[in-house]
Parts: C-alpha cells; sequence; structure tokens
C-alpha cells in the first residue's frame, strides 16, 4: 500500500487550494495523508482524496509561532515516523521555504519528498521544483504568477501525480447531508426561505478586510437593492457580524456570525446566488462549492495567485494601491484605501453582473 503525506501548513484558504493537488496524489496513491496547521484542519476535513487528517502547528509557517523546542521536535519525528508514509509531497506558498519542513520529514525516515525551492536542497529533497521569474531565469520550471491551486498542482505533477480523466482541476469539498441539514436549519430559524447573497465581512488577516462601516453600507445597499442579505463569520467575528447584519433596515439582515460549522457554512455558501467576501478562506470555500464571488481583494498579495480560483468573480479594490505586494498584516496606509474606496453602490453593481448579467 502507498501511503502519501500532502503537507500545507497554514490556513483554511490555503488547504482548500490544495484541494486539486491532493486529488491528483489520491488517484495514484493507497491512502493520502493530509498534514495541516491548526488553521487548516476544518478545511482538511472537507477535501475530496483525504483519508486522515494529522495536525502541526509548524513553528515556521504558522502566522502565530510556537517555539521551537528539542523536546516539540522529537515528538513531531516519532508521529510522522508512526504513520509509515512512502513519501511527502510538501506545498508551500513562493514566500515559504520547505526545506525546514523537508529536514523533519527526513528526520522521520520518509524516503521521497518532493518540494519546490529557490535553495540548494542537497539530500532534503528527492525531486526539486525551481521557483522564479522565467523570463529572467530560463531554468526555472515553476513560474511565481502561477495561481495557487495551480501551484500545488504542478508540485503534485513533479512528484508523479496527475489528475484523473474528467478532474476539471477546480477547487471541490465534500458536504455531507449533516452540514446540508445543519445550513438548512439555521437558515429556517432566521426566516431565509427564498433566494439571498452572502457577505462575509471578515478576514483572518485584518489588512485583508473591508472595514466595518463600508460593510454595512454595502449590507444596507444590498437590501435596497431587493436582496435578502446573510451575513456570515467565525465565532470571534460575531461583534462584527452583528454590527453589518444591524444595519440593513427593518431588522431583514441575517446574521449567522458563529452559528455555522465550517461544513454548514459551505452549505450556505452554496446556496447564495453571489458571495461578497475579502481575501480570506470562505473565498476559496465559495469558489470550492461553485458559487460566483465578488472579491474585495487587497493588494498585499497579488491577485494572480490568490483570487478565488475556478469560479466566476470580479475583483473590487485598488490593485495599485500603497500596500501592494507588501504582505502585510495590518494595513500600512491610513484609512485602508485599497478597499475602503469600494462603497454600497459598487457591491451592488458587482452582484447584479454576476447574478444578471448586467
Amino acid at each position: 500500500m502507498t501511503r502519501v503525506l500532502v503537507l500545507r501548513l497554514d490556513s483554511d484558504g490555503d488547504v482548500l487550494l490544495s484541494g486539486p493537488a491532493i486529488r491528483a496524489v489520491a488517484a495514484g496513491a493507497d491512502e493520502v495523508v493530509a498534514v495541516v496547521g491548526p488553521k487548516g484542519r476544518q478545511a482538511a476535513g472537507l477535501l475530496p482524496g483525504v483519508d486522515a487528517v494529522t495536525e502541526w502547528r509548524c513553528p515556521w509557517v504558522d502566522g502565530e509561532p510556537p517555539p521551537v523546542t528539542r523536546e516539540d521536535t522529537d515528538a513531531l519525528v516519532d508521529a510522522l515516523a508512526a504513520l509509515d508514509a512512502d513519501e511527502a509531497v510538501v506545498l508551500t506558498s513562493f514566500h515559504q521555504s520547505p526545506l525546514p519542513t523537508a529536514l523533519v520529514l527526513r528526520l522521520a525516515g520518509v524516503p521521497r519528498i518532493t518540494a519546490a525551492s529557490v535553495d540548494y536542497a542537497g539530500s532534503l529533497l528527492d525531486v526539486r521544483l525551481r521557483p522564479g521569474d522565467p523570463a529572467l531565469d530560463p531554468t526555472v520550471d515553476l513560474p511565481d504568477d502561477l495561481p495557487e491551486a495551480e501551484r500545488a498542482l504542478a508540485v503534485a505533477g513533479r512528484a508523479g501525480y496527475a489528475l484523473p480523466d474528467g478532474d476539471d482541476g477546480r477547487l471541490a469539498v465534500t458536504v455531507d447531508a449533516a452540514a446540508r441539514d445543519e445550513a438548512a436549519a439555521v437558515l429556517a430559524a432566521q426566516g431565509v426561505d427564498g433566494p439571498y447573497v452572502v457577505l462575509h465581512p471578515g478576514a483572518s488577516v485584518p489588512a485583508r478586510a473591508w472595514s466595518p462601516h463600508r460593510a454595512a453600507e454595502g449590507a444596507a445597499a444590498l437590501a435596497a437593492a431587493g436582496h435578502r442579505v446573510v451575513v456570515t463569520g467565525a465565532p470571534g467575528e460575531r461583534a462584527l457580524t452583528a454590527e453589518v447584519a444591524g444595519a440593513v433596515p427593518d431588522g431583514r439582515g441575517v446574521d449567522l456570525g458563529g452559528r455555522t460549522s465550517f461544513g454548514a457554512l459551505a452549505a450556505v455558501l452554496a446556496g447564495a446566488g453571489v458571495v461578497v467576501v475579502g481575501n480570506t478562506g470562505p473565498a476559496h470555500l465559495a469558489a470550492a462549492v461553485g458559487v460566483p464571488v465578488v472579491s474585495l481583494f487587497a493588494p498585499v498579495v497579488p491577485p494572480e495567485r490568490w483570487a478565488p480560483y475556478g469560479v466566476r468573480r470580479i475583483l473590487l479594490g485598488d490593485q495599485g494601491a500603497a500596500c501592494r505586494g507588501t504582505r502585510a498584516r495590518t494595513c500600512p496606509v491610513p484609512g485602508h484605501p485599497c478597499l475602503d474606496s469600494v462603497r454600497g453602490a459598487h457591491i451592488v453593481d458587482a452582484v447584479a453582473r454576476l447574478m444578471y448579467g448586467e
């Protein structure tokens, strides 16, 4: 039996974007173990092709990293060794090095490791893809401007795994009956029995979120245009979702902040006509259930890599703003102009274009 570890150690959105690569590995392996960070575990549980999930809070990937200790590293090496994997496919973003991860995998006895690395890997990698700009270096075999899902798929491909016939390479999740029932019950409890638009105002990285007052303006504008507005958010975003939903007149804004599991959130998004969301996990979850996305995209990271993949989308936000390419987690420009220049009328227009082709 061939057991392959596929590692993507950051957040839910990153794990969702790894889905096509995981399906490619699953098509050629007997068992796929997704090794993910705690912020990506709920997404990993929805991905087709994943047979088991192992959690690793990686100190060189996690945004709030734990200290590196010998005790923790030894325990991790033992846990990975116990998986008795035949190989590992390490998936990283362009700015992350896979080499510390590869070292841990080597210590765990994994015999074959594939990853993309700009740095010389020595014996840490068996198969190395070289990222970069092909215009500057003709030996590059992984262009930097690939969409993240395609980058991951290219790494899996170099390891020898391809998508099966009939797989279009888009994002996908499995939403089971329990999640669909949960979503239906939550919506029914709020009196939602017809078409709706989802507005997800929060983001895991503050620099990528629309400001609360602009999100409230957007919700009110959508309602004034005749849309039922369902506001979603994580448990820690309940104050935000209450504020945004509360801006809709006559109590017609529906606040689902913190009221759904991740699977039920996928089902809620699947029932929407359009999802309005920043560059955060639920944007990729919406893409995975095939719903058009109005993407409030802060240019702190490149949209060609990180915009919602494989669905109809409209990007809003100033892509030439001063924060462009900084990877900032907190907006470095007073007034958050890249996103706060987007007003309610812009949202209404974008939703109409996606829903009705206007």
